[in-house]
């Protein structure tokens, strides 16, 4: 079985999400997410993954559960969301308030030369998300439906939400953030007032 493609342009989806962001913390997964949010405007708060398959959604947790004063997004792909299904039953367990998980859903590996995910073959991750137990699960298909979710990543104390924005297929010029994860780190750790070593 496979499923009809999304159809938003995934660098306006992500645009259009993290306009007005205010204080919100992302992490973003390998690849293309990393990509999307760096040409959305870099910004210290910021912090892109070039490796980890699978952990951005655990990096997420991690920080929210860290600073609960915080709203955490975390930006990932389809393909690093299945294979990170555990890290998304033990955000489910936890239940940070202050997390939302953003899946772009294009139904394919982007990095590995756009085989089917998945996702593209059927598997349903909004299903997967509501029997994990996340407090909302979201499915968007246009920027309307994203520019009127986009308050809610602000929540401090509601989720975690479990967003799928559905994206079309395709490449996408690279915007490629710094790759040098001291800068990244040093740069996050003075954006949270904390020291740098």
């Amino acid at each position: 079985m496979t499923v009809a493609p999304g159809t938003m342009d995934r660098r306006d989806a992500v645009r259009s999400l993290l306009a007005d962001r205010g204080e919100l913390l992302v992490v973003s997964g390998l690849g293309s997410p990393s990509y999307d949010v760096f040409a959305a405007g870099d910004d210290a708060a910021n912090f892109y993954l070039w490796g980890a398959m699978g952990g951005a959604a655990l990096m997420g947790l991690g920080l929210a559960l860290a600073r609960p004063q915080h709203p955490v997004a975390v930006v990932t792909g389809d393909g690093e969301a299945m294979m990170g299904v555990g890290g998304l039953l033990t955000i489910s367990v936890r239940k940070p308030p202050n997390l939302t998980v953003v899946v772009l859903d294009n139904g394919h590996f982007g990095e590995t030369g756009m085989q089917r995910s998945h996702a593209g073959l059927g598997v349903d991750l909004a299903a997967l998300a509501r029997g994990a137990g996340f407090t909302e699960v979201v499915s968007l298909g246009d920027l309307d439906g994203v520019a009127a979710f986009r308050p809610r990543l602000r929540d401090l104390d509601a989720g975690p939400h479990f967003v799928i924005l559905r994206i079309a297929a395709g490449e996408q010029e690279r915007a490629l953030p710094p790759r040098d994860g001291v800068h990244l780190k040093n740069r996050f750790r003075e954006r949270l007032g904390l020291p740098v070593d």
